[in-house]
């Protein structure tokens, strides 16, 4: 009896002493079907919060959408690409069980962006016209209208680091380019940090596309200040860059 009290004693205070945020986010990392060890738990599992860096003016869906559109995947020798688990919209790289990065995707209902609403009209698409967005008439619609997007929000980024970093970080953007995203046509786009002195204090790179409902968003960077969707070294960000596209084309999408 007096062990079996001491057992009982030791789960009821083991149970209260648990932060709740370390059971829901560690559990599925300490479980026999998944054995990585992230090298940040709360990166790959940080929720729905997203980080300056990404786009949109509202919060994407809730639940992980890579669980049901990631295909074939690509990546380095030794380097493992999967959904992470969890609800948190993340894709996990890793080498030796070891996560080294993740990569976020937003999903962002139509009725809620005003702005691209604008820019599908401006490019001479009518949101509310039920339009096939996969014929290739209208595919250089879409395109401008993307590149709308890019340019807004690259302008958004910019006025932001200025307002952060002053003249101490330079502003460094890519020009946009279409690029297969799924069976949709996206837009590869991408942004530096570059200080003063020389070096890269921060990269990015994403991707954009529309299926006629909703805007799709990914983002990854080495960036210190984003919480989310992003590498820690510099090295396995730009390693893993190239491979980035093709697992972008491999989606299933539109689903």
């Amino acid at each position: 009896m007096l062990r079996l009290y001491h057992i009982l004693l030791g789960a009821i205070l083991l149970s209260v002493l648990t932060p709740v945020g370390f059971v829901k986010y560690a559990l599925p990392y300490l479980s026999s079907n998944n054995k990585l060890q992230p090298s940040s738990v709360a990166q790959a599992n940080a929720g729905q919060k997203q980080a300056q860096t990404t786009s949109g003016n509202s919060q994407p869906n809730e639940g992980n959408i890579w669980k049901s559109i990631l295909g074939k995947t690509a990546a380095p020798y030794g380097w493992r690409v999967a959904a992470c688990d969890g609800n948190a919209p993340l894709l996990c790289v890793s080498s030796n069980r070891k996560i080294l990065g993740t990569v976020e995707m937003g999903v962002y209902p139509l009725e809620n962006q005003p702005n691209f609403q604008q820019m599908l009209a401006k490019a001479g698409i009518p949101p509310s016209s039920k339009v096939d967005y996969q014929s290739p008439k209208y595919q250089t619609q879409l395109a401008s209208a993307l590149k709308l997007w890019v340019s807004d929000h690259y302008s958004s980024l910019e006025k932001d680091r200025r307002g952060v970093y002053g003249d101490r970080i330079v502003f460094s953007a890519q020009s946009p380019q279409q690029v297969p995203f799924g069976k949709l046509q996206g837009m590869r786009y991408g942004f530096s940090g570059i200080k003063r002195g020389g070096g890269l204090h921060e990269q990015h790179l994403g991707y954009v596309a529309f299926d006629g409902k909703a805007l799709y968003v990914i983002t990854t960077a080495f960036d210190p200040a984003s919480e989310t969707g992003k590498f820690e070294k510099l090295g396995n960000f730009q390693t893993f860059e190239p491979y980035l596209s093709t697992n972008v084309k491999g989606l299933s999408l539109p689903k």
